[in-house]
Parts: C-alpha cells; structure tokens; sequence
C-alpha cells in the first residue's frame, strides 16, 4: 500500500470527482475499441492500437487516482496554529541568497500549484519549513543547491 498522504477536504472532492470523469471515458473508449474492431483486420488497423493504448492509458490513470483517494488523509484543520510551520499554514519567507519575498500555503502533493502559491510539504523547500518557527533560517537542498530562507511569519 502507498503512503498516506494529507489533502484538504477541498483537494479530496477535487480527486473523487476527477476519478469520476475518467471512469465515465471507460465506455467511451470501448466503443471506439468496437468500432475499431469491426473494421476488420487487426494487425494493420492503427486504430484499434491507438484505442487500446487510450485504454490502457486510462486504466492505468484511475488506478493511480484510486489509489491516492484510497490513502488520502483530510488534514485536521482545527489542529492549526501559527508556533510552527504545518500543512495549510501560509508562511512568508525570504530568500537569503537574493532578498526576494515570497509566500505560500504548504499543501499536499495533489493540491500543489505554484502559480497560486500552493507549495507542496514533500518539495524540498516545503520539508525545509515543516516544523520551523518564525524567525527561523532554513536550509533547503535542492537540485540546484542549498538554498536559504528566513521565515518571516506563519498564519493561517
């Protein structure tokens, strides 16, 4: 089995009902298989490929979905508080090597989406932070080496 993974109760419904609109291409995708299928010939007919490798592609993807809905955590949000960084805190920090300012909310791997300051908890910045106070200097490696931030504040 997979590893537990923490997501908001919004992030939850987010990965049912994408796990819901995948499971509704399954006969889509056997009709195209048919159809493929009536045509004759199966070893020259690259449709019937293409369909089956849809199929396949799909299959594979709701497996993932089931899986990550099956080992999906809903993070406790009455927990939270502002001492320490955790998952949903908003924390603003400063990059030590270049002054730059930046904020983002920790959240699960689903949910992570820089574009609106969604940092996941297992990038290397994210595992920097969790559990570090305002105030603190983190050190985080990442691939392009070890980068340095100072927490500014942590709120909710």
């Amino acid at each position: 089995m997979s590893d537990i993974h923490y997501v908001t109760a919004e992030g939850l419904e987010k990965l049912k009902a994408e796990l819901a609109e995948m499971i509704a291409q399954r006969p889509v995708i056997s009709r195209q298989i048919a159809e493929a299928r009536d045509k004759g010939d199966l070893s020259e007919n690259a449709e019937y490929d293409a369909a089956k490798e849809a199929q396949g592609l799909l299959e594979m993807k709701i497996s993932k979905l089931q899986n990550k809905v099956a080992t999906a955590r809903v993070f406790d949000e009455s927990r939270l508080n502002t001492e320490v960084v955790q998952m949903l805190n908003k924390v603003k920090i400063r990059a030590l090597a270049n002054n730059k300012i930046f904020e983002y909310t920790l959240v699960g791997e689903s949910e992570a989406n820089l574009r609106e300051g969604k940092l996941a908890v297992t990038t290397p910045i994210g595992k920097a932070l969790i559990g570090a106070h305002k105030g603190d200097v983190v050190e985080a490696a990442t691939p392009s080496g070890v980068l340095k931030f100072e927490i500014l504040d942590i709120s909710l």
